[in-house]
């Protein structure tokens, strides 16, 4: 399983990093659009739509993705649009969190299915954004995401195993402690101050999330990072949320040894338009 998961990681790699720094960003625009369209099927599918119904929501989310790109909107600021894509995300936090997989299923199947795909557009203008702004800030992003998943593994283990290994959301994810949380806003945190750090030194570009956010001042900062470690984790929970719902382990097949497409970037769909906002206000 390991071996697997370090081959498709090697190979999504070697597709993605070359468009991400390729000058022109058409490659990129195009690639991370086909990613979400997938995205987009696995999630229809995955809320009880038939192969049907799952081709229509990737084309769907494919060609909404599209027409964001050709319509210009990629190229200038939408605060707006931020501000209610996180404040969906939140909502659903406090709600599904709280009430548990069983309130998902009962809600209208068209609404759960546009708003998934809506989210997952959103998301996607946000990411094209980010690589606009700058490689560097795009990759303090996506490595913030990262940085929180694998800290909070191995605090988890190490610290969840050893003394309390209280339980985030039993019912939801069993494998995910309290430790793991505390361990991803302490891994995130120095590795943001640590660029920071970097960026004011000139050893790295300057263009970072965190030079951005720390910019406004040191608090802001670390009000910032924990905001978006904590909606990293929020994102890993409603995935694992909706997946149980469903019944399924995976959201899809098509990454060996991670799953589907949404398993890999649950975490990122609430946090880039959140970081795109805070570093816009």
């Amino acid at each position: 399983m390991l071996k697997q998961r370090i081959l498709t990681a090697i190979v999504l790699l070697a597709l993605l990093v070359p468009t991400v720094l390729a000058e022109d960003p058409a490659a990129f625009v195009c690639l991370t659009a086909m990613i979400m369209g997938v995205g987009g099927w696995e999630w229809v599918r995955m809320n009880g739509g038939s192969g049907r119904s799952s081709l229509v929501g990737a084309i769907l989310c494919t060609g909404a993705c599209a027409m964001l790109w050709l319509g210009g909107l990629t190229a200038i600021a939408l605060p707006w649009i931020w501000i209610l894509s996180g404040a969906a995300w939140v909502a659903l936090a406090l709600w599904l969190l709280r009430a548990g997989a069983l309130a998902w299923p009962v809600q209208p199947v068209v609404l759960r299915w546009l708003g998934g795909l809506a989210l997952l557009c959103v998301a996607w203008l946000a990411l094209v954004q980010a690589r606009l702004v700058g490689i560097d800030f795009l990759f303090s992003v996506l490595l913030l995401v990262w940085m929180a998943d694998v800290a909070a593994y191995f605090s988890g283990r190490a610290l969840g195993g050893r003394f309390f290994k209280r339980k985030l959301a039993p019912s939801i994810s069993p494998g995910k402690t309290w430790e793991g949380v505390v361990g991803a806003f302490l891994g995130v945190l120095c590795m943001a101050f640590v660029w920071r750090a970097l960026d004011t030194q000139g050893l790295a570009p300057g263009g970072s999330i965190y030079s951005r956010l720390g910019s406004v001042s040191p608090l802001f900062l670390v009000v910032s990072v924990v905001f978006l470690t904590a909606m990293s984790v929020v994102g890993d929970l409603l995935e694992s949320l909706f997946k149980r719902a469903a019944g399924v382990k995976d959201s899809g097949v098509l990454l060996p040894g991670h799953g589907g497409v949404l398993d890999r970037i649950d975490a990122l769909l609430p946090v880039l338009p959140l970081a795109m906002l805070l570093c816009t206000l």
